[in-house]
């Protein structure tokens, strides 16, 4: 374990916040937040990211060998399948005005949590966390981990809300739509046949 906690953190918190930009989680919620109240997508998301922060740095290192690949793949299926239920229902739903969002701060909060938190268990950035728990010590990955990924959920909260701006309700719906099918059909792939994703 390194000796310097604070330095280890900083670490942690580049690696995963840098990691979890570009990740298929970060995209969900950008979608999600185009079409619900920030504050609500932004604590469902924070609060789940957090929640599985504590999740790897309680297992640390031998989470993998405690599940097994084969109940993570099922954990990232139902993670999939859930966000693939999601864009069917923002299809299927009836648009507003465009003036007030369609989920409110509850549902905002519980559809940002459950998606967040199902696509995080065994994704990358988890698995990354847990990896560093016995170099830099669960308090650095706790808080660097935890710290990068609420700001990487307000960072993609500020963004889908510049998005439901600027674009005409209908074509909001039809891209979040269009996002969370293709985020949720990769993620089902990527437990389905996970040597399509080697990167991963």
């Amino acid at each position: 374990m390194t000796a310097n906690p604070l330095g280890g953190a900083v670490v942690v918190l580049a690696v995963v916040g840098g990691l979890e930009l570009v990740d298929r989680t970060s995209f969900a919620l950008i979608a999600l937040a185009a079409r619900s109240r920030p504050l609500g997508a932004w604590a469902g998301g924070a609060s789940a990211f957090v929640a599985t922060t504590v999740i790897a740095v309680a297992v640390g290192a031998s989470i993998e060998a405690s599940l097994g690949e084969g109940r993570v793949r099922w954990v990232r299926l139902a993670g999939g399948a859930f966000l693939l239920a999601y864009a069917a229902f923002t299809l299927l739903r009836r648009v507003d005005d465009g003036t007030t969002p369609i989920v409110g701060l509850r549902g905002a909060f519980a559809a940002a949590f459950a998606t967040i938190f199902l696509l995080e268990l065994g994704d990358t950035t988890m698995i990354f966390e847990i990896v560093f728990v016995p170099t830099f010590g669960w308090i650095a990955v706790l808080l660097g981990g935890a710290a990068g990924l609420v700001a990487v959920a307000a960072w993609d909260v500020w963004l889908g809300r510049r998005l439901s701006l600027r674009l005409r309700p209908e074509t909001i719906r039809t891209l979040v739509a269009s996002i969370l099918f293709v985020v949720g059909g990769l993620t089902v792939a990527y437990a389905l046949v996970p040597a399509l994703f080697p990167s991963l």
